[in-house]
């Protein structure tokens, strides 16, 4: 069902090693850590956090600024009726249940998944085949709750075939639905040998108080989007009311996860980069730059395909795409295809992506003049303020809201209740139901013109978690020198590595610190990240301590620059190296960094530097 994970040159990757060497650079740490540290918390450092930063630079030129879309940056703290609004409050759960004898909690989904994948992986041993180890750090903390379903025993082919299906469509279930595969197969926490509890809907945003006397109750946002649905109206009216249009926001999220676990990949705190692009559902949601794209081939994992228990994806070129209705329209066809661009540009192994398809009071409105009027008839209401709030009282905005957002179903029917009896009754939240009396209340079927057309538009949102990005990345960009295992290499594209130059005198001969200070100084002044490492290490120590952190680029200045002035340049995936003056080699660096050269054409322009690197 998995295919073994492979490094950048295809060799077997062992995702041990790949986390070792990105905690021991400090890519990211575990936060708190001399304090027993916070499952789901990481700090990122100075590489880490340069990484992340190129990133969204990248993602802020190729979205925000290529599409022309509108930038915002929105409160965290988010008041508790917005998200009981959206209905966050009530169904932004994931399922949890307990063993009833130790107290563990368990996410649902996660303990169905990993004992039928540990009984899968007992069918393969017991079959004689090979077995992927992809066990990440938190696994193996956990691993005693599974071991004592990963013995080999074999199963029937009719019996990996169900389990199979089951994993392949495991974030479609419920709660009822896990906990009927939890007693179909079986499943048993290994410690205490019994079935965990029901599933119960846990919900998984961190509430919280605003204000000193705690009275108003909030949560931290569980994404970006609320802020920029709810400024829908005032960013319109920034684009001149012009449809169709986009927003875009990067800002922190919070999701109290369960059981976090796989490092950087399901956190409690995580950086997103969201965008909202608005458009006309009656437009047949065509895009202007569709045609640009529309030859890009992608890898899709359908619905039918996931709801069948396969995971196979299909390549075809997005237009054909739209065209046979694989993808609904040309607009998420267009998104889809330049997110590919996006990944590709920033170093994820293209042959890695696949795109699978998931299974407010305030109405997001639009107002467009009609050329031609049309006859609209409609149940119209009135609300007599003057009487509503004295007899409502502190629940006259509530019942209002629901009364003015109602749809034409329910007035008609709250019409015939006014007529009858003399007042309607309606349904409140948090309040149930409230009888309103027709001198509060009128309700009238009407007919008129309508020369402006109001509508709902409809939202295109890719969304991204830069953390999880991040770490894909350094999963996609990872190998190791051939022939020494312990020479590990981070080759991050030019754009996206954390630091563009390491700066190397040979030795500690205080001669060489002129040399470095000047080129140091003019690499800062062309905004070109640099580093110095002039510490005792070997020179091949020194470099092999950088490829491990992705520089792209090493200075050496050593004796034969204080003859001539040349320094040698060395690239970090071939390790070959030219030679030439400070100025050529600068040219070449800003060309390198810039993307309007790679190595190769370096190497034909400047003296191949024949001598032998250092070896550890």
């Amino acid at each position: 069902m998995s295919t073994t994970a492979t490094t950048l040159k295809g060799q077997p990757l062992d995702k041990a090693v790949l986390d070792s060497v990105l905690r021991r650079r400090m890519f990211y740490t575990p936060s708190f850590e001399i304090y027993g540290g916070v499952s789901g918390l990481y700090d990122y450092g100075p590489p880490g956090t340069a990484l992340q930063s190129n990133i969204l630079d990248v993602w802020r030129k190729h979205f925000v600024l290529e599409e022309d879309m509108l930038e915002v940056d929105c409160s965290v703290l988010t008041p508790h009726v917005v998200f009981k609004t959206s209905g966050h409050v009530d169904r932004f759960a994931d399922w949890m249940c307990k063993d009833p004898k130790f107290g563990d909690i368990l996410r649902a989904d996660h303990f169905v998944e990993e004992i039928l994948e540990a009984r899968l992986k007992g069918d393969k041993e017991a079959r004689g085949q090979k077995v992927e180890e992809k066990e990440d750090d938190d696994a193996k903390k956990k691993k005693k709750k599974i071991k004592g379903a990963q013995e080999a025993v074999k199963l029937d082919d009719a019996v990996v075939k169900e389990y199979e299906e089951v994993l392949a469509q495991i974030d479609n279930y419920d709660g009822a639905q896990l906990g009927e595969l939890i007693r179909k197969y079986d499943l048993r926490h290994p410690r205490s040998g019994l079935q965990p509890t029901e599933p119960v809907a846990f919900n998984l945003m961190f509430q919280t108080s605003i204000g000193p006397s705690s009275n108003l109750a909030g949560y931290l946002r569980p994404e970006t989007a609320q802020g920029q649905f709810l400024n829908f109206a005032k960013l319109l009216e920034f684009n001149q009311g012009a449809m169709p249009f986009a927003s875009a926001s990067v800002g922190k999220s919070y999701r109290n996860e369960i059981s976090p676990r796989a490092g950087l990949l399901r956190v409690r705190e995580f950086l997103m980069a969201e965008i909202e692009h608005f458009v006309d559902p009656e437009s047949g949601k065509k895009h202007n730059r569709f045609s640009e794209v529309e030859n890009i081939e992608l890898d899709l994992l359908d619905r039918h395909t996931q709801l069948s228990g396969q995971t196979t994806t299909k390549k075809m070129a997005i237009g054909q795409a739209v065209k046979d209705g694989v993808v609904d329209n040309e607009t998420l066809g267009y998104f889809l295809a330049r997110i590919y661009l996006f990944l590709k540009k920033i170093g994820i192994d293209t042959r890695k992506i696949r795109f699978r398809q998931h299974m407010t009071d305030k109405p997001l409105l639009v107002r467009q003049r009609l050329d031609t009027p049309r006859t609209v008839q409609e149940w119209d209401v009135t609300v007599d303020k003057k009487k509503f709030g004295p007899f409502f009282k502190k629940d006259s905005k509530a019942v209002e809201t629901v009364i003015l957002a109602s749809t034409q179903e329910c007035r008609e029917a709250w019409a015939k209740e006014l007529e009858s009896s003399g007042k309607a009754n309606v349904d409140v939240p948090e309040l149930g139901k409230v009888e309103v009396s027709k001198d509060l209340l009128t309700i009238e079927f009407r007919t008129r013109q309508e020369h402006v057309r109001e509508y709902t538009p409809n939202v295109i949102e890719p969304s991204f978690g830069i953390g999880r990005i991040l770490y894909a990345l350094c999963e996609h960009a990872y190998w190791v020198r051939e022939g020494d295992e312990a020479r590990s290499v981070l080759s991050f594209p030019p754009a996206i590595a954390p630091t563009k130059v390491i700066m190397m005198p040979l030795s500690s001969n205080k001669d060489f610190m002129p040399h470095i200070a000047r080129l140091s100084q003019k690499l800062r002044a062309a905004q070109i990240s640099t580093r110095v490492d002039d510490s005792s290490a070997t020179i091949g120590k020194r470099y092999s301590r950088n490829d491990e952190l992705g520089t792209l680029l090493g200075i050496t200045v050593d004796f034969q620059t204080l003859k001539d002035g040349t320094v040698t340049l060395r690239d970090r995936d071939t390790t070959r190296q030219v030679r030439a003056d400070e100025d050529k080699i600068l040219t070449a660096i800003r060309e390198i960094v810039g993307g309007s050269k790679t190595w190769e054409d370096i190497e034909k322009e400047l003296p191949v530097f024949e001598g032998q690197e250092v070896e550890n």
